[in-house]
């Protein structure tokens, strides 16, 4: 089994940081992401189709897609006890690939990166239209996380680390959390496996 993933890639980090709590043995490779694609190894790109982190290679078939892949190494290292907890882990991992998911990663990257990389650079009525998503959202899942240690019960589940990557990157782009949120992402860094995602995802360019 192999990952490809980059430190400034939640989604990378979400499988990354799940295949670490299993305590699976793994090949990690660092990817530029900020390079050209065609720059990039010819394994990385066979693998992942779109050329984006994170791709997973996994007895000789490929996937893609972080929450795909999730859902995927939950059901093959049979994670799930339950139809019912599955099919409610599976309900998150798509609310969160369209909320979350979507509005988090471009305030990130405005914030974070677009001084370097202006491609990045929100236009105004965008950055607002991505923010006020992102209110909500995160209210959204600080009512569902009310009295619960994480987002299914008292059982960390995929969802969590799906749901968790981008908000742990919150705090250096200066963006608050409500309290559950909060509470929940501190549990995060207690579990096995856990590194700072600089750290989990390192490499080096060249």
């Amino acid at each position: 089994m192999k990952l490809f993933g980059h430190p400034d890639s939640g989604h990378a980090l979400k499988v990354k940081f799940f295949l670490d709590w299993l305590g699976i043995d793994y090949n990690y490779e660092f990817v530029d992401i900020f390079s050209k694609r065609e720059t990039r190894s010819q394994e990385f790109l066979k693998a992942s189709k779109f050329a984006e982190v994170p791709a997973l290679i996994d007895e000789g078939h490929c996937y893609t897609q972080s929450n795909a892949i999730l859902f995927y190494l939950a059901d093959k290292f049979d994670v799930f006890t339950n139809a019912k907890q599955r099919q409610a882990c599976l309900q998150w991992l798509v609310w969160e690939a369209n909320k979350i998911g979507l509005c988090l990663p471009q305030i990130r990257a405005h914030k974070k990166l677009s001084p370097q990389y202006p491609d990045f650079t929100l236009s105004q009525g965008a950055y607002e239209w991505l923010w006020n998503r992102y209110q909500h959202d995160v209210g959204v899942l600080d009512n569902e996380l009310n009295n619960k240690s994480f987002i299914l019960g008292d059982q960390v589940s995929p969802a969590d680390f799906a749901l968790s990557a981008y908000l742990l990157y919150t705090d250096e782009i200066a963006i608050d959390v409500p309290e559950n949120v909060s509470l929940w992402l501190g549990r995060m860094p207690a579990l096995p496996g856990w590194q700072s995602p600089y750290d989990m995802l390192k490499g080096h360019i060249g």
